[in-house]
């Protein structure tokens, strides 16, 4: 396997920037009071600086957001790692903004706030501001990997 030179911060975060608007789908992990790990598939939308989630309110992980307001996100494959840590802002279907919750339907073909979700109740929107960023491929990215911290880019 040939290793490729570390990339600079600027670039770095350029990749995350592009991952945020074109992936679908991130890895999400929580943790509940007893520090018990919960990782799940969810779809997001990157809009205004935020990712916007959504799963059902009664869930695990719908409860550990609710709970915690801290969650864990991670994007990319594994030899080109995006991870973010973040606050999260729940926000009930109803009191979301039309046009945010129009946007992430749109995006994914699917509106939570129509989805009755079954036994977890309904679904609620989760709204991240990334608190730290990581982004490296590689053991040579590995200083420096840190973009953002505290909600700022650094650099």
């Amino acid at each position: 396997m040939t290793v490729q030179p570390p990339r600079d911060a600027a670039t770095r975060k350029q990749h995350v920037l592009h991952l945020l608007a074109t992936e679908m789908d991130a890895w999400v992990a929580t943790a509940d009071e007893h520090g018990e790990v919960c990782q799940i598939p969810l779809s997001f939308l990157w809009h205004e600086h935020r990712l916007v989630l959504s799963t059902p309110a009664g869930s695990v992980t719908g409860r550990n957001l609710a709970r915690s307001g801290r969650i864990r996100i991670a994007l990319g494959a594994t030899r080109d790692v995006v991870l973010i840590e973040g606050a999260v802002e729940t926000v009930a279907a109803a009191d979301l903004p039309g046009a945010l919750g129009d946007a992430f339907a749109a995006r994914h073909s699917w509106d939570p706030r129509e989805d009755a979700a079954g036994k977890a109740g309904a679904y609620a929107f989760y709204l991240v501001t990334p608190l730290t960023v990581q982004s490296w491929r590689e053991a040579n990215e590995l200083k420096g990997r840190t973009l953002m911290r505290d909600g700022a880019w650094l650099g």
